[in-house]
């Protein structure tokens, strides 16, 4: 078959489909073979680990250059694809066929495989995995705000006096005048927002602010009135300006702060970000501009882009969200209120949190000892450890030697972000989910899909046309909220369709299982997933690796899980239960048990917590542990002073890496935090270099565990490396 690179011919190659036989097809129109380009160029990933993560065992069929003659420009592609890490790009429909060069242990000439992937997934791939990046999709609506507008406020406000009515428990009673009362509150605020674009609160009367909103597309330039009020952590604000009845009063969930800085701190990209949600767009783009002012994690370019907004009576889908082939959703994670509006597919990936309720109960997001969002953010960070552990120490390693000559079923697993999410057994789903009570923000046709499946009897003619969502709630709805039956749903009558597995929980062991949630500013339960992701906040602290080991057994009809958790490999705590995560929990909260009286003359001098209260939940109220951050910015390969089991380990791979390399080559490490120490919650974050190239990247509670978690990855990948622009650079003969 003819080969081009463009118009330039590249002499002829035999092709040899995967699939033998007459039916085998080859992917090539018109009988040739014609580059259109070569890839982005990867710095650490070679490209087939890219393909293999993104389009598993996609490879259609092998090709070589036929030996005579040989024609020099295809041997200038296979060196330039080989030694640059690029592939040579066939375009076929929505389609790109790449080469990707395969050494080869049999013959002489160049010999490519091809894999297909979808176009544009490529190229946007290659940064992220370079940068270890994945993407993060938010849900809005009771996941990171809640909004209202005068008219929910007061819909709201008639249900529950009119339930008020007809109860007679005094608790009851003060608990529902308490929640009214929050709702008049804002509802006089917003009021006056709407009339005078002034609030008064304590006494101050703040004036509404001008704040420009960047045009998206052929938008023209808006000038929104806004009021902050930081103390309510609530913020006022007009979804067309020009119409003062779709002003709203948006509350925004604790803890967003501490996860948005997580995701950006630095300057070091953790992950993409993207926002899926029901709401109508104008409103989930405004909603979007005051969660991220400064455009930081999503920018004005992608926001057009990054921001999908999907009808209420349809699904939502990661393949809807990354169509422009952003990213693929094995590389993505969900937070979100609700499981069952994505695509069951995408479910495992979806990592569900308590639908906020800032009225019904105030105090639930600072009552638990982790905030919500924060432990939203240990689970996005454990995630991307794990899933970049096995794609750096299982797929990089295995891809590297592969052969033009090795089958399809050699390559190896590819990473998914749905493995590292916590996994229940089939009634829970798998999250730190809590049966919330009725959503207290505008709701509409996404709260009737959501509840039972029931149907909203809203009166249209209430409804504003200028309102950005439609609202309503139905009196059942209500009747459910004020009787109290948020925690003692009736399984018989919900429908399969619905939350089912939401409403279905098993309380934690101890003094945690008896925390409810109180209507008047009581809590939310302390949740499973919060042992387990302290557990995995000590292990990250002490730079040792945290896992659970789960078995089951069944005899007869019953069923019966057991499950280990290890610390550094070592068995810290089991348990057993009638369900995955009863015994996760168990054994969870005896892990940590252990730990603090086994382990805390290990813990303390490593995680910086000597004469801390190990009573107090950590981080001191901000739901991390603490970090005891070293001043000391010094990046250089220096001799390390004192004796600890990290210094001297540290000592060691230093040594060991010197060793590797030739005598006029220097290993760097390379500090990526610009202001170490400068905030008590901060990472160190080092990557070694090698003649420009990186090798490892390590991140830490100080610089010891950064650097030795670098200075790891960096020896590891020397030892095992066959890249020949790695080779040149270490000595013939390794030392060990």
């Amino acid at each position: 078959m003819r080969m081009f690179h463009g118009d330039v011919s590249l002499g002829d190659a035999e092709v040899f489909p995967i699939k033998p036989g007459p039916d085998a097809a080859l992917p090539f129109p018109s009988n040739e073979i014609r580059v259109s380009h070569l890839s982005p160029a990867s710095e650490r990933c070679p490209p087939l680990a890219i393909l293999q993560t993104i389009a598993p065992f996609s490879v259609r069929c092998k090709l070589q250059a036929k030996t005579l003659p040989l024609n020099p420009s295809i041997h200038r592609l296979y060196l330039t694809c080989f030694n640059e890490y690029k592939s040579a790009v066939v375009v076929v429909g929505d389609e790109e066929l790449h080469l990707v060069a395969m050494p080869s242990k049999a013959v002489n000439v160049p010999c490519f495989w091809c894999c297909a992937v979808r176009a544009g997934l490529y190229a946007s791939s290659v940064g992220m995995l370079n940068l270890r990046c994945l993407a993060i999709v938010f849900d809005l609506d009771e996941t990171l705000i809640v909004a209202n507008t005068v008219a929910s406020f007061e819909r709201r406000i008639g249900d529950l006096s009119h339930k008020m009515e007809a109860v007679d428990d005094p608790g009851r009673v003060a608990a529902m005048s308490a929640e009214i009362k929050r709702y008049i509150e804002d509802r006089a605020l917003l009021k006056e927002f709407i009339d005078k674009d002034t609030v008064t609160d304590n006494g101050r009367i703040l004036v509404a602010q001008k704040e420009e909103v960047q045009p998206i597309g052929a938008q023209d330039r808006l000038l929104r009135p806004v009021i902050r009020l930081p103390e309510r952590n609530a913020i006022l604000t007009r979804i067309n300006p020009e119409i003062r009845d779709t002003s709203v009063f948006v509350k925004l969930r604790p803890a967003w702060e501490d996860l948005r800085s997580y995701l950006t701190a630095k300057g070091r990209k953790r992950f993409e970000v993207y926002v899926c949600t029901m709401a109508e767009r104008d409103y989930a783009l405004e909603i979007w501009r005051l969660l991220d002012p400064e455009a930081n994690l999503i920018s004005l370019n992608n926001i057009s882009e990054r921001v999908v907004c999907v009808k209420p009576d349809s699904s939502k889908s990661l393949q809807h969200v990354f169509k422009n082939g952003g990213c693929h959703p094995k590389m993505a994670m969900v937070i979100d209120d609700r499981l069952k509006v994505w695509d069951e597919k995408d479910q495992p990936r979806v990592h569900v949190v308590p639908a906020y309720a800032p009225y019904y109960a105030p105090q639930a997001e600072t009552a638990n000892a982790v905030p919500v969002l924060c432990v939203a953010r240990n689970v996005a960070c454990n995630i991307r450890g794990g899933f970049f552990r096995e794609f750096d120490e299982n797929l990089l390693k295995k891809v590297f030697e592969l052969l033009y000559e090795n089958e399809l079923l050699d390559l190896p697993y590819a990473p998914d972000v749905g493995d590292y999410l916590v996994c229940e057994d089939t009634s829970f789903v798998p999250t730190n989910k809590d049966p919330a009570p009725i959503p207290e923000g505008m709701s509409g046709a996404e709260v009737e899909k959501r509840l039972n499946g029931r149907a909203h009897q809203v009166d249209q003619k209430q409804i504003s046309s200028s309102t950005p969502i439609p609202e309503g709630m139905s009196g059942a709805e209500v009747e459910k909220r004020l009787n109290g039956r948020a925690h003692q749903v009736d399984q018989k009558q919900i429908s399969s369709s619905t939350r089912s597995s939401d409403d279905v929980r098993v309380a934690p062991r101890g003094n945690l299982a008896g925390s409810n949630v109180e209507s008047n500013g009581g809590s939310l339960p302390i949740t499973p997933l919060l042992f387990v992701s302290v557990l995995q906040e000590i292990g990250r602290l002490c730079n040792s690796k945290v896992e659970f080991r789960s078995t089951v057994s069944s005899t007869g009809k019953s069923t019966q899980f057991s499950v280990e958790v290890l610390f550094s490999n070592e068995k810290v705590g089991s348990g057993t239960g009638k369900t995955r995560e009863e015994a996760q929990v168990q054994a969870a909260e005896k892990a940590l048990q252990n730990l603090q009286s086994n382990y805390l003359s290990f813990v303390a001098p490593m995680a910086g917590v000597l004469n801390k209260d190990t009573s107090k939940s950590p981080g001191g109220g901000n739901g991390f542990l603490e970090d005891d951050i070293d001043a000391d910015g010094d990046t250089s390969m220096k001799e390390l002073s004192g004796s600890t089991p990290i210094v001297d380990r540290l000592s060691s791979v230093i040594s060991l890496l010197r060793e590797l390399c030739v005598e006029d080559q220097h290993v760097i490490f390379r500090d990526e935090v610009q202001n170490p120490g400068s905030a008590i919650n901060e990472e160190y974050h080092f990557q070694v270099e090698l003649a420009g190239q990186i090798l490892g990247i390590g991140i830490g509670a100080n610089r010891d565990f950064a650097k030795l978690q670098a200075a790891e990855e960096a020896l590891r990948f020397l030892e095992t490396t066959t890249d020949p622009q790695i080779k040149k650079h270490l000595r013939p003969i390794r030392c060990s």
